[in-house]
């Protein structure tokens, strides 16, 4: 296990900063034009990996390996993180609701509570859910030593994929996780991701032997070939039906993550400060928690560009062309709209988690920054 370096890190926003994009990009062909996932060219393919790569990387910086947990910081982390993902959150659901949903705000805002997706603003909510259950797990088998802190996250990652497996099995198991409780806390979609929260986490605990396992012969060719067949079925083939219809899913996204990891690892000298490419998807990367917040409010709507594509099927090149297009033009007034509430030390630290703290030694105000 190794802590990960400046350089490395430098790719690692650098491929947050790429997953925000293709966030937007999602959202605009979505909910802006209108698209139909069941014939839009791009929307099942950037749903494979979009959110697991989120959901990784946020694992994958969880584990600090010189972290000691005591009562005091397993509080004071808590807390931050409460602050961070639940206040700013809530501030910007309202604000949606106030401009983009016709109901009167009360019903409006029920409305967005007993869905799972919270209009959209679930992320936030489910990733605080994700980091309490590591934070638990991890704070108590670490007083059991290292070992058995790192045996209980393998185990977790183990439990959780099972528990997301069973929200595919209607059949066997039924549609246990439609409830009030699962739909309000939004708990259903903490099962579908936290496995890949998890993956991150236990990835960056293996990180030297994970390098030698990228570095590999045919290991890449290999991922790659297991991400087209896996998309092969799902898209066009049909060949695994029943109980296990899931699977190729779940392969796709698993290696469709990876390969966008290993892309981002190999070329991470074109995603430095010193590229340009590099230093504008890094921007994005620690900004993501301000784009996120503001986009739902900025999102156009012109279903007449989704009827188009739909009734012009398929034009991937071009689908992705427009969504990621429209998107990078929403996230560049996201950013400007960031920059000017951050004016305010108030609203850059309540609204963005972002708190101007003095330095002892040259008195000179520094922001410690807050990643979602």
């Amino acid at each position: 296990m190794e802590t990960t370096n400046t350089k490395r890190l430098e790719w690692l926003d650098a491929m947050r900063g790429f997953t925000m994009i293709l966030v937007v990009a999602y959202h605009v062909a979505q909910s802006g034009f209108a698209e139909s996932e069941k014939i839009s060219a791009s929307l099942p393919f950037l749903v494979l990996f979009r959110m697991p790569l989120f959901f990784f990387v946020s694992g994958f910086l969880a584990y600090k390996p010189t972290w000691i947990w005591t009562p005091q910081s397993f509080a004071s982390l808590t807390w931050k993180k409460i602050k961070v993902q639940i206040l700013p959150t809530l501030v910007f659901l309202c604000i949606f609701i106030v401009l983009r949903v016709k109901d009167p705000f009360a019903e409006g805002f029920m409305n967005a509570m007993r869905t799972p997706t919270k209009d959209g603003y679930w992320f936030t909510w489910v990733l605080l859910q994700m980091f309490l259950i590591y934070y638990v797990v991890a704070a108590f088998f670490q007083s059991l030593g290292k070992k058995a802190e790192h045996i209980a996250i393998c185990a977790l990652w183990v439990i959780s994929l099972a528990a997301y497996v069973t929200l595919y099995l209607p059949k066997t198991l039924g549609n246990w996780w439609k409830t009030d409780w699962m739909m309000y806390s939004s708990f259903y979609e903490t099962l579908k991701f936290m496995h890949f929260f998890l993956m991150g986490n236990l990835v960056h605990r293996h990180w030297n032997a994970v390098q030698r396992l990228f570095d590999a012969k045919g290991f890449f060719v290999i991922t790659v070939t297991l991400a087209f067949l896996c998309c092969a079925d799902i898209f066009k083939w049909h060949f695994i039906k029943s109980e296990w219809t899931n699977l190729p899913k779940t392969m796709a996204m698993y290696t469709l993550m990876f390969v966008v990891i290993m892309s981002f690892r190999h070329y991470q000298s074109y995603f430095t400060r010193q590229n340009r490419l590099g230093k504008g998807l890094q921007y994005i990367g620690t900004r993501t928690l301000d784009v996120y917040l503001l986009h739902f409010i900025l999102l156009p709507y012109l279903p007449e560009v989704g009827k188009w594509l739909n009734d012009h099927h398929p034009n991937f090149v071009l689908d992705i062309v427009l969504s990621v297009g429209t998107g990078l033009i929403i996230i560049a007034f996201c950013l400007l709209i960031s920059n000017v509430l951050r004016i305010s030390p108030f609203l850059k630290e309540y609204l963005f988690g972002r708190k101007e703290k003095k330095s002892q030694e040259t008195g000179e105000s520094q922001s410690q920054q807050c990643h979602l």
